[in-house]
């Protein structure tokens, strides 16, 4: 069966006309047509004639002409002058109300705040601004002066009304905020528009309590607990200040036959978090102080302590200065100028002692040290053509430790290294990590989804390695998902299968991991997925200890680990539930059997991970 497909051929402007001037509306609209979307010559597209209506309504919106609607505007097309040409002419509607042609000035502005518990009403002034509340007034006269940026007496624009009930909003204290306009019929010919801003403070306190049960792949189970207490105004300045205590309890279940790993319980770890989160940029003055995009100053202090009873016991204690803030509406930025964190193992058991002194590297990392460090984040998330399909997301972070330490301590006559502040030596060294996404969507409920990340980190100068922590690993739910966490790397060594400590080895300097996930909707809120992932770690030194590992780029696609396979998301919008199942396909070590797939027994390839949230 054959099919003819005819497509017309398409129409020109011939001739663009807009609407006579014959009052202040009309010369304003006269004198957009420099910037207009509409020329002659150009190819007759619906979607552009929507576009200009709505440019000139918001033009005139942002002039004072508050009611004007893009309805208010229609066009007349001649086309029997000449084929495949149309005359053009934008004209006024019949029957606009005569409040829309007229501009307008802000009248009398009132701010009316209500409280969760109600209480006596109570006024004041603020820049000529009545205010209404009930006491007490929940919020620094300071503060509320920042939100409002209307003026009685001044033009009405629309973008100013905007960024007032956005300033409200995002300061994150009110459980809803409303601004009423004086109605089109109560105008009656006055020239200003009175206008009243209703907001309701949220509750001051909130608290929050999660419970889980783990269960790992080296065989241990147990609970864990998180509590947390939150004061979103704890400064009266929609400051939001946050505790957070979480303990995590564990036993292996199963019995190695090592001496060592016969206890029972024996694993635990207790953490407390303090946040204060200030919903303004207390910066430099190198930032820019923008009112139009979040911003946020962020103070951190936390410790840890942490008990592997077969291993070691470890305190931490960390804390952090971080501004967040937003250029424009795709990019966001997060530079954190000071991070201080503290680890001492002050406990060591001599199976874990006799792996330190096997594993040079390993021992180094276990040190007691100070890392202080500063970090920048660059973030670009925008969603891109005219139906907002795609979707890319881009983040990269640098992040250096010990520089500036180091160069002081210089300063104050050095010595030998590793210098030390305090008695304790501090890490130095480099890393950067950059991560692409992209989303496309394919109907309304499938997504094909690619990831790409790479990083690398460079100890020097008081350091030898990167420490434990900044260290890359692959394999896991949010990995490649054929295999278990720490299980792959770096390059094509392994761990042997009878060193119970193996996972330890499983690090390196550099990281490089792709993944292809394609998500479709099965019934209602169940979706499945179809995945591919790749990728490794390695060392940019080459380390006896772990032969094979160091980066070679003859090497590197054989040297790639390949998984992939199936799972279900159960979608609950404000709460996704995942299973995984990957299916090993190529193991960049060893594996005593030949060709790319080289899983030795297909039960063996398999990894199950369940999960809350997408993997990316």
């Amino acid at each position: 069966m054959r099919y003819r497909i005819t497509v017309a051929p398409p129409w020109f402007y011939s001739q663009v006309r807009f609407p006579e001037v014959c009052c202040p509306v009309t010369a304003r609209i006269d004198s957009m047509k420099g910037g207009s979307y509409l020329h002659v010559g150009d190819q007759y597209n619906i979607d552009t004639l929507r576009a200009e209506r709505i440019h000139i309504t918001n033009n005139l919106r942002e002039n004072s002409y508050y009611y004007f609607r893009p309805d208010y505007l229609e066009y007349q097309a001649d086309t029997l002058h000449e084929p495949y040409r149309i005359e053009l002419r934008m004209i006024t509607a019949p029957g606009i109300p005569q409040a829309a042609m007229q501009p307008y000035r802000n009248g009398d502005i009132i701010v009316q705040l209500t409280n969760p518990l109600g209480g006596e009403v109570d006024s004041t002034e603020i820049n000529g601004i009545k205010v209404r509340y009930q006491q007490p007034l929940k919020l620094r006269p300071k503060i509320l002066a920042g939100l409002l940026t209307l003026a009685s007496g001044k033009e009405t624009r629309v973008s100013e009304i905007n960024a007032t009930l956005n300033r409200f909003s995002k300061l994150g204290v009110f459980r809803y905020v409303n601004m009423s306009v004086t109605p089109l019929d109560s105008l009656r010919g006055a020239d200003s528009l009175n206008m009243v801003i209703s907001a309701a403070f949220e509750a001051p306190m909130d608290a929050e309590l999660e419970a889980d049960v783990v269960s790992k792949s080296n065989s241990y189970i147990g609970p864990g607990i998180s509590f947390g207490l939150r004061h979103r105004n704890f400064l009266r300045g929609g400051e939001q200040f946050s505790v957070q205590a979480n303990a995590s309890y564990e036993w292996q279940t199963g019995n190695t036959g090592s001496q060592l790993n016969r206890s029972r319980i024996n694993s635990y770890e207790f953490g407390l978090n303090a946040s204060l989160v200030v919903p303004r940029l207390l910066a430099p003055k190198f930032i820019p102080r923008s009112t139009k995009y979040e911003a946020r100053t962020i103070f951190q202090l936390g410790a840890s302590l942490m008990n592997r009873p077969q291993f070691f016991s470890m305190f931490s204690a960390n804390g952090s200065l971080t501004y967040d803030f937003r250029s424009d509406a795709a990019s966001s930025h997060s530079f954190t100028p000071f991070r201080l964190t503290y680890n001492n193992v002050f406990r060591k058991t001599q199976e874990f002692q006799d792996l330190l002194d096997r594993l040079t590297y390993l021992s180094r990392s276990f040190e007691n040290q100070l890392i202080p460090a500063m970090a920048y984040t660059y973030t670009f998330d925008k969603y891109l053509g005219r139906k907002r399909r795609d979707r890319i997301i881009w983040q990269t972070t640098a992040t250096e430790a010990g520089n500036i330490v180091d160069g002081l301590a210089a300063l104050g006559g050095g010595g030998h290294r590793p210098r030390k502040i305090f008695g304790i030596a501090y890490s130095q060294f480099v890393k950067a990590t950059t991560e692409f996404k992209y989303y496309r969507a394919l109907g309304t409920k499938n997504t094909l989804v690619g990831r790409l990340y790479a990083g690398a980190g460079h100890p020097y100068g008081n350091s030898d390695v990167l420490p434990y922590s900044e260290q890359f690993y692959v394999g896991r739910a949010n990995s490649i998902r054929a295999f278990t966490i720490r299980s792959l790397g770096p390059g094509s060594f392994r761990a042997r299968e009878e060193d119970n400590n193996g996972y330890f080895d499983q690090t390196g300097d550099f990281k490089v991991e792709a993944n292809v996930e394609y998500r479709f909707n099965l019934i209602a809120d169940l979706y499945g997925a179809l995945f591919v992932d790749t990728g490794n770690i390695w060392l940019l030194e080459k380390d006896p200890e772990r032969p094979g590992g160091k980066l070679d780029g003859r090497k590197f696609f054989d040297q790639l680990a390949l998984g992939t396979g199936a799972g279900l998301r159960y979608d609950l919008n404000y709460l996704v539930i995942r299973a995984d199942l990957g299916i090993g396909i190529h193991a960049p070590y060893d594996t005593g059997k030949s060709g790319y797939y080289n899983m030795p027994r297909f039960k063996d390839s398999l990894g199950f991970h369940l999960a809350i949230g997408y993997p990316f």
